[in-house]
């Protein structure tokens, strides 16, 4: 059966590379096994989640080449979720309790002073209905529990094997809070079963949210799906990547000219027993990522290994996939493959480009040092127009011969003087872009 997967952000901020992961791993699942993936909006938290955000997310999504199959909004499924509850009180498994957070907490204490796991003690189970009555005279609300069965619960983690939990050790989990509202746990689990999702693909933070959900799920009567917890994603020095983080934010990363297959790539190749790579699509980078071989270990993004991964994507692409982009560089369509072809070796992004157009285009200032022979000598070797690639070496083949100069001595005050930088793209392409006339005029010193 084709498996059916999820992605299920909080509209409450932007997506970052973090949330990029398991993002990737389930719509690449999905692609190599031939399924759907789902877009699920966990918008329940009104205060927090905004149209703007839930809109970014789809956008940023699309830029990395994710788009669902379908996509739903927690917030239009509440009364799927009430009947799910319902059910759950007809049958009861899930029980209100009157605790206040003051009074729960003074007994984790005591708990933990005996030297007890603050494991929830099910009080409430023990409520006669006067003395729930008088709470509700009080003016309390209940928070209500979900009742876990005693027993072990185990999982085949597609990442981590198999895996138990003692539900004994657990604390029967809030599903409702006092005002009504629905905490992640059980709009998650109905959903997944509402949805047919086969198999919840997450990170490792999860881990301790699935010995209760596998029961939720059996006390619904639906399905368990198959479970694969990877690692996450921290930040260079270890630390734990979050929203506050703005300029590893997909968004952030789009505006500092990264390619989406470098950051796709970078985002689900760590920590795996892959190399990291360029890729030129999802397919390809589909075809690499196994869930069995993902490391238990936290992986690390460094973005200076994003630097060096999209220099390789940028150094792969072809003029059809950047020509839109160098137009709206300035770069002139008539010249823009040629151009493309003699610099993409030199960018790190393909903004960069628009640096070495101004320097073929000029104003450059050459830089001409203490090398006046040489470059008159240049000057005076310059054959007429039209230029090719071979018109580099006819020039440095005629200096060399008047000067006896090699090597670094000659070309380095020749690329000074043509370009003003001391470094850049092999200038037997650049030569013929920049022209004659420009080249004339900077080996005279001149600014052109």
């Amino acid at each position: 059966m084709a498996p059916v997967v999820r992605f299920a952000p909080s509209p409450t901020g932007f997506l970052h590379i973090g949330n990029a992961r398991p993002a990737l791993f389930n719509a690449l699942f999905a692609r190599r096994k031939g399924g759907r993936f789902w877009l699920r909006l966990d918008d329940t938290d009104t205060a927090r989640s905004t149209a703007e955000f839930a809109a970014a997310i789809e956008e940023d999504l699309g830029w990395i080449g994710i788009v669902p199959d379908g996509m739903f909004r927690q917030s239009e499924r509440l009364a799927i979720y009430d009947a799910a509850a319902e059910r759950l009180r007809a049958t009861g498994r899930l029980y209100p309790a009157y605790e206040t957070a003051e009074e729960l907490e003074r007994r984790r204490r005591r708990q933990l002073g005996r030297g007890l796991p603050p494991v929830y003690d099910r009080a409430a189970l023990k409520l006669t209905p006067e003395e729930r009555a008088a709470f509700e005279a009080e003016g309390r609300r209940p928070h209500w529990r979900f009742r876990l069965d005693p027993g072990t619960v185990t999982w085949d983690d597609l990442v981590r094997g198999p895996c138990h939990v003692e539900a004994d050790s657990l604390s029967d989990p809030v599903l409702i809070r006092e005002d009504g509202s629905y905490l992640y746990t059980l709009p998650s689990v109905v959903d997944d079963a509402e949805t047919g999702v086969t198999h919840v693909i997450r990170g490792e933070d999860h881990v301790t949210n699935t010995a209760v959900q596998i029961q939720i799920f059996s006390a619904l009567g639906a399905p368990v799906p198959v479970f694969a917890h990877h690692n996450l994603l921290t930040t260079a020095s270890g630390e734990g990547l979050s929203k506050r983080l703005g300029h590893l934010s997909l968004r952030g990363l789009r505006a500092s000219g990264y390619e989406p297959m470098a950051v796709a790539a970078l985002a689900v190749l760590t920590g795996s027993a892959e190399a990291v790579r360029p890729v030129a699509d999802l397919d390809e980078l589909a075809a690499l990522v196994d869930l069995a071989h993902v490391s238990r270990a936290p992986a690390k993004f460094d973005e200076h290994e994003l630097d060096g991964l999209n220099a390789r994507v940028v150094h792969g692409l072809s003029y059809a996939a950047v020509a839109d982009r160098l137009t709206a560089l300035g770069v002139a369509p008539e010249r823009a493959q040629a151009f493309w072809e003699v610099v993409r070796a030199n960018l790190t992004r393909v903004s960069d480009a628009a640096e070495w157009w101004r320097v073929v285009q000029g104003p450059v200032t050459p830089v001409t040092g203490e090398t006046p022979d040489l470059l008159t000598v240049a000057r005076e070797s310059l054959p007429p127009e039209p230029w090719d690639a071979g018109t580099w070496k006819q020039v440095t083949e005629a200096v060399r011969t008047a000067t006896g100069l090699k090597g670094k001595a000659l070309f380095l005050p020749l690329r000074l003087a043509l370009t003003g930088l001391d470094h850049g793209p092999d200038l037997a392409g650049l030569l013929p872009l920049i022209g004659r006339e420009r080249a004339l005029a900077r080996l005279k010193g001149e600014v052109a």
